[in-house]
């Protein structure tokens, strides 16, 4: 499907949000224990002095240029584009540009955010970290950054994330992080999320949560969301500096959604920048999927209020990915908002579809995806042909694929 975003629908500005109570319209906000409400107003507190402190940032962006290898790459795709043009109509067919943040130290966008938690976490005094994963690009990033500090974590993942991401587990315990394996539930990210807020409630004195995605109770969906916007700040002095003007469509997938809100957030008061979100339809929309905005309703978990998987009961169904990191069944507040007021449009891809754009990438431009971005792509050999051939698509690549092979493999009956 094509966005149909128009200027009209475009308010003087989207970039304000949240309000001084963390919500986006009606979502986001704050719904926690009594015990952490301490603790998150002292976040909230620290952070907003963190952003006012040039010496944050600039210890910020110094590990972010020399320790994870930013900026990442503005990468025309040449034979993808010339592929996926092949049968259009004359004149037709997209240039296609990645932003290659699967460049980055640890392969994936998950590194940006948890150098900037892991300073806000030195900053409160705290000594201890934990965190939760997926498809343990977060559980290796957080790992990564803790080494680095000197401080040890724990990394709650679902028993069946373990088993299928089985070399980011190693990479976790490689780097000294504690992996505990989630038994209960789906044995997925939503328990692993679970079982982390159980730990910190119980351990808030010495210990900092860096949460993975643009989601939780308010800071988190901000914060996580102004680390990651150098994802798009980035992109778009690289495409004024390549071209001369800014890309007409972003794409991005969609679990929580930080990778997305990082490439759209700079952008989203250009009235002539179109966005494209991406979620799982798994086996279809019809059968098991996470595209929560596509089958959901508004509801709250993890502290913030969003558009949730839910039965008629109100209890959370379980998501189903063949990606690891999009099988949450919610999505943080901000494109919940950012979906009811029109900015930015939302569609879904199945595990089939990922699955095939992970090869067709793979083949035409000798880069291995991993299988969140490939939905992302998916969604662009659907949308690439039906676009005039002077359009610039930009998509974000926001992991590689060494963590999917097994999993690639085994579903394509291929024997390793």
């Amino acid at each position: 499907m094509t966005p149909t975003i128009t200027n009209s629908t475009i308010p003087n500005s989207f970039r304000n949000a949240p309000d001084e109570h963390g919500h986006f319209g009606q979502f986001g906000g704050r719904y926690v224990a009594e015990t952490l409400m301490p603790l998150i107003l002292d976040l909230e507190r620290e952070y907003r002095a963190a952003k006012q402190d040039p010496a944050f940032q600039a210890q910020f962006d110094d590990l972010l240029e020399h320790y994870v290898g930013r900026p990442s790459p503005l990468y025309f795709a040449p034979r993808l584009t010339e592929e996926l043009a092949k049968g259009a109509a004359p004149g037709m067919g997209a240039q296609v540009w990645f932003k290659r943040d699967e460049l980055n130290h640890t392969g994936a966008h998950k590194i940006n955010n948890c150098v900037g938690q892991i300073l806000l976490a030195m900053r409160m005094g705290k000594t201890r970290i934990i965190a939760e994963t997926g498809a343990g690009q977060h559980g290796v990033a957080t790992a990564t950054v803790c080494a680095r500090f000197g401080l040890p974590c724990v990394i709650y993942m679902g028993a069946t994330d373990v088993e299928r991401q089985a070399p980011n587990v190693f990479r976790m315990k490689l780097l000294g992080a504690q992996v505990v394996p989630v038994q209960v539930g789906a044995k997925t990210l939503k328990d692993a999320m679970n079982e982390a807020l159980r730990d910190w409630v119980a351990n808030v004195h010495d210990t900092f949560y860096i949460i993975g995605t643009a989601a939780g109770p308010h800071p988190y969906p901000e914060l996580v969301r102004d680390f990651q916007s150098v994802i798009g700040r980035e992109a778009r002095a690289q495409m004024l500096s390549r071209t001369g003007r800014l890309p007409d469509l972003l794409v991005a997938a969609i679990g929580g959604g930080s990778n997305a809100i990082g490439l759209f957030h700079p952008f989203l008061d250009d009235p002539t920048v179109k966005m494209l979100g991406v979620e799982a339809a798994g086996h279809g929309l019809d059968k098991e999927h996470a595209a929560s905005l596509a089958g959901g309703r508004p509801g709250i978990l993890h502290g913030n209020k969003t558009y949730l998987l839910q039965d008629d009961d109100g209890q959370i169904v379980e998501g189903h990915s063949i990606s690891a990191g999009l099988d949450y069944p919610g999505i943080g507040p901000e494109h919940a908002w950012l979906k009811e007021r029109g900015r930015v449009e939302y569609t879904s891809v199945t595990d089939r579809e990922a699955l095939d754009a992970f090869q067709l990438l793979c083949q035409t431009e000798g880069i291995i995806p991993a299988l969140e971005p490939s939905h992302a792509i998916a969604a662009v050999k659907k949308i690439a042909p039906t676009l005039p051939a002077d359009t610039i698509l930009l998509a974000n690549l926001c992991g590689r694929g060494d963590k999917d092979i097994f999993t690639v493999a085994d579903h394509l009956g291929v024997t390793l």
